[in-house]
């Protein structure tokens, strides 16, 4: 277990899948995150790489031959390297492997850099393709969020607020986990959602096109909650376990496969693609008030 902190943060992270398990406000003796209660859902916050969702039937198609992978991709069950730490920043690195190759043929190093600022957690994506080839490839987060925050309260008295009115359907996810071709009707000029555990009943909220950059989780009844901002990312999965006293803030850079996907790796929705030598990186940000 990786620890950073500062006079108002401290934040654990788990070399086993770069994932975060801890993020305590130190002034307030307030924990942010998620328990990872496995009863309803063990993990805390993976990350999604090199895909982000589920596939068709678990597969894709690369240069004429098939490849098998679950759901959200390998790196969440991947143990990373400590490559970087001091007191407020730590970065972990996966790179390829053969194991890897049996699963997504290409090679790259993928960097996850946890830094603190004040209040504020950074968490930085960089992925480099160290292939000859173009590398193809989806990333994202997967942040649990505990709520009820404070105590005294309950789930249903936080709400999201979207830092722009939105005008917004969702798209459901079929019992196989791939998106339907068709958005329902969902947020129309507002920007509050208010949260209730059936919310989630069918799967996660998926969104392809928020106006905001910025999601919060508020009550009326605690001046405590968070901001997650993402600019840059296109996609947007809100979700909670059934029942579950968190929420899932997720950005994304990819979606899972249509009802329709070809399975082409390449024509995949949201896949991005990396010349040799090239590296995108992505940078979301929580900030605990």
């Amino acid at each position: 277990m990786i620890q950073i902190a500062n006079e108002k943060l401290t934040v654990q992270v788990a070399e086993q899948g770069a994932e975060l398990q801890s993020i305590r406000r130190n002034d307030l003796n307030l924990e942010y995150l998620w328990s990872g209660d496995p009863a309803f859902w063990g993990k805390k916050s993976p990350v999604l790489f090199p895909i982000v969702g589920g596939l068709k039937q678990n597969a894709y198609q690369y240069k004429g031959q098939t490849y098998k992978l679950g759901r959200h991709g390998f790196a969440r069950e991947q143990l990373f390297t400590v490559v970087q730490q001091d007191g407020q920043s730590a970065t972990f690195q996966l790179a390829d492997s053969a194991a890897s190759h049996e699963v997504y043929p290409f090679r790259f190093k993928f960097n996850v850099t946890y830094r603190l600022d004040g209040n504020t957690l950074k968490v930085t994506y960089r992925v480099e393709n160290t292939d000859t080839n173009v590398m193809l490839f989806s990333v994202g987060a997967h942040p649990a969020f505990k709520v009820p925050l404070a105590e005294g309260t309950s789930y249903e008295d936080y709400y999201l607020s979207f830092n722009k009115e939105e005008n917004a359907g969702i798209w459901p996810l079929s019992a196989e986990g791939q998106v339907e071709l068709t958005p329902v009707p969902f947020l129309a000029h507002t920007s509050d959602l208010p949260l209730k555990k059936s919310l989630f009943y069918k799967d996660a909220l998926v969104f392809k096109s928020l106006a905001s950059t910025a999601i919060s989780i508020r009550s009326k009844k605690t001046p405590h909650g968070l901001t997650v901002s993402y600019e840059g990312f296109p996609y947007m999965g809100i979700w909670a376990a059934k029942d579950a006293d968190f929420v899932c803030i997720e950005p994304w850079c990819g979606i899972a496969d249509s009802v329709n996907a070809s399975g082409n790796l390449e024509e995949k929705e949201g896949i991005n693609q990396l010349a040799p030598g090239e590296v995108l990186e992505k940078t979301w940000t929580v900030e605990l008030f």
